[in-house]
């Protein structure tokens, strides 16, 4: 606890310091806002590109950076934490913003003893873990054993988590008390011209349930079929809570007390990622991190859809995906009346890019819109692989973005 108040005190005093300087001692101003490329997974190569290709655009406002997502239960923790100062290294190395993700939804691979419990010749075996994993119904009777996603194409993943089990909120706490503290660190002695390369600690990646790991009905008896085998019809997010396949987060609203029976509604289950959300949210704040440095992460898909506004608590900045509204996100009404009940000083288009483009003018002037909207702190374009290969979104950055080095 002495860490975080010390934390919390300096990084205070050194952000006001850190604008006093660029006034009185010529330190350069840091940058108003950013555009964050996401990386694939430690690909040096990718970080020095970046790093060459927007180098030579003019000192100013706005500057390029980095992201990275960090799945904290998908390896063990020492990788984990050789992964995280690998990249925060790199960062420093070249002089690249960052934002880190720190996601315990999407991947959790490397903790079978939270998940599996079928499977007796498996690592991590034991029964009771079918209260860590999400149900069909109001019973651990019907806890789930796969789920699926489509990120580009379906693939099968692991179960969903109990967003509200104890022990998985116990394994996200203990990571993130792992490793918030190494980038605090890590910006803590950075000196005052390079204070703005944390730009944002992000907590989640599109949190909710049931959208980023769905469940087909009676997709326990898939599991050991062949995968070509199976279901392909996706979601339908205007059918809310199934999205058109079986509704899941029976588990998390049971736990958090919401309720034990009768029909699954929308709203009960964004109040239980509203609630985890919130949660991790305030372990980051207590270890340190200030709001202007945290942002959250909710998913949403459908318009007035509850997820949305799951991104709003005391702790942090919202964020949203942008990709059907890219070109102009204030067509996204649910997520511009989401960001008008916000007081946070900040908000971030946390993943984004444009399908569509045709030109380079299609870029130019959907970053114009959007750094148009009051209290933008970066955009995340998903991600180098989608962009490095195309000229025209490539020089869009170049003009509009400024070097801050």
């Amino acid at each position: 606890m002495k860490f975080q108040i010390i934390a919390g005190l300096w990084f205070g005093l050194a952000s006001i310091a850190y604008t006093k300087d660029s006034v009185v001692t010529g330190v350069p101003k840091p940058p108003k806002q950013f555009i964050i490329i996401s990386m694939p997974t430690e690909d040096d190569d990718a970080i020095q590109k970046v790093a060459t290709t927007f180098n030579d655009s003019a000192n100013g406002g706005t500057a390029v950076g980095i992201g990275t997502i960090i799945s904290y239960l998908a390896a063990p923790p020492e990788e984990t934490v050789r992964k995280l100062r690998h990249f925060l290294n790199m960062a420093e190395k070249y002089n690249l913003p960052a934002v880190i993700e720190l996601d315990g939804i999407n991947w959790w691979q490397a903790r079978p003893d939270l998940w599996n419990w079928w499977d007796e010749q498996m690592p991590g075996y034991n029964p009771e873990n079918r209260n860590n994993v999400e149900w069909t119904d109001w019973t651990a009777d019907s806890a789930v054993k796969i789920g699926w996603r489509n990120w580009g194409r379906q693939l099968r993943v692991g179960p969903m988590p109990n967003l509200m089990s104890p022990a998985y909120l116990e394994a996200c706490h203990a990571e993130m008390t792992r490793l918030v503290p190494i980038i605090l660190e890590w910006w803590q002695v950075l000196p005052a011209e390079k204070k703005h390369l944390l730009v944002s600690v992000q907590i989640g990646v599109e949190c909710s349930i049931g959208a980023n790991n769905w469940y087909y009905p009676n997709g326990n008896s898939l599991l050991n079929q062949a995968e070509k085998d199976d279901p392909d019809y996706g979601l339908k997010h205007d059918i809310l809570p199934s999205r058109g396949v079986q509704a899941i987060g029976f588990a998390a609203v049971s736990t958090l007390g919401i309720e034990k029976s009768g029909e699954l509604k929308e709203e009960q289950v964004a109040k239980a990622v509203d609630t985890y959300v919130t949660d991790l949210c305030k372990v980051a704040s207590d270890l340190g991190v200030p709001r202007n440095r945290l942002f959250s992460h909710a998913g949403g898909w459908k318009e007035g859809e509850l997820v949305y506004f799951a991104a709003l608590n005391p702790f942090s900045c919202p964020g949203w995906s942008f990709y059907t509204f890219a070109r102009d996100p204030q067509k996204d009404v649910t997520a511009m009346a989401a960001l008008g009940k916000s007081d946070a000083p900040y908000w971030g288009a946390v993943e984004w890019l444009i399908m569509d483009a045709k030109n380079q003018s299609d870029w130019e002037d959907s970053y114009q819109r959007i750094f148009a909207i009051p209290r933008l702190r970066y955009i995340q374009v998903r991600h180098w692989g989608s962009i490095k290969d195309n000229p025209a979104a490539i020089q869009a950055i170049q003009k509009l973005s400024k070097d801050c080095r």
